[in-house]
């Protein structure tokens, strides 16, 4: 089996949960404390040994290609004014080995088509998917999750798929798998169905944004047609590869965000500014005196 060198991130989204703030820029820029979202799930991906980052782009998408690209006037005006940490800070926004590849998604036809856009460049391989709205997070010392799967990937040489246990009223924001227990933090699917009423879900165990396929899954995804929404749904190429292939659901060590959502937005900011080097002790004390005051009303 091939090693895991691509990924894709479908970026093509309006974001029309985010308007006004992303009329004029991709929801993947929006920043978590000083770095986008994107850039957070692209040191993923470099974590885990990826070297080939697909972006899979539609209209207005422009400033994620220049936030990866050379900024030849920010850098000369840096140097000369000695800002030297801020210079390298954006000379290596991405590490000099990774190839950044940009492909139009033609119409918004759903997360199955994205994928399957990036086919001619993918090829035959393994390879990644991540969304950036889910941000990951994981404790200091604790691989990355798409680093485990990749790992997971390596002994078990089949399709991986990120999973939490969700509130049952919750599974019509998800594919919803049904699955068995197979070894510790894996399960073995035996049916996904995408985001299903919660009195038909066969279970509460959803599947995330973060997704280690075999190249197989292209031979499904450009045959299924439309799915829920009129949409390619990436989740019924998932179901029909497993009629020739296993997938394992893979229980992640680590907190998801929903970044999708303004709350999950709102908590994944707490979250990264209480680890931040230059925000930790100062933002830990803004919020303990707010936890006072609301205490005390």
């Amino acid at each position: 089996m091939k090693k895991i060198t691509k990924a894709v991130f479908p970026v093509a989204g309006l974001g029309s949960r985010f308007l006004p703030a992303t009329k004029a820029q991709p929801k993947e820029m929006l920043p978590i404390v000083d770095k986008p979202l994107i850039q957070y799930a692209v040191e993923e991906a470099v974590a885990a040994g990826i070297t080939d980052m697909i972006f899979i782009t539609g209209r207005n998408k422009r400033a994620i290609e220049d936030h990866f690209d050379t900024a030849y006037e920010l850098e000369s005006e840096l140097e000369a004014a000695g800002k030297d940490e801020l210079l390298n800070f954006v000379r290596n926004v991405i590490p000099k080995h990774v190839n950044c590849i940009y492909i139009r998604q033609s119409a918004p036809l759903g997360l199955g088509h994205a994928v399957l856009c990036a086919r001619p460049v993918v090829g035959d391989e393994p390879f990644a998917v991540l969304l950036a709205d889910d941000f990951m997070d994981t404790a200091e010392g604790q691989k990355p999750v798409l680093a485990q799967m990749t790992d997971v990937y390596g002994y078990e040489k089949c399709s991986v798929l990120a999973v939490q246990d969700v509130p049952r009223a919750n599974t019509r924001q998800y594919g919803i798998v049904s699955a068995t227990a197979y070894r510790p933090d894996l399960e073995l699917v035996s049916g996904i169905v995408e985001k299903p009423q919660p009195e038909a879900a066969p279970s509460t165990l959803a599947v995330v944004g973060r997704y280690v396929l075999s190249p197989r899954i292209f031979d499904y995804l450009a045959d299924i047609g439309a799915g829920a929404g009129g949409e390619i749904q990436l989740t019924d190429g998932i179901a029909a590869l497993m009629a020739s292939e296993r997938v394992l659901a893979y229980r992640y060590a680590g907190q998801r965000y929903d970044c999708g959502s303004k709350l999950g937005y709102l908590q994944a900011t707490t979250a990264m500014g209480l680890k931040h080097p230059e925000t930790a002790a100062g933002f830990r004390a803004f919020l303990e005196q707010t936890h006072k005051e609301l205490a005390a009303k």
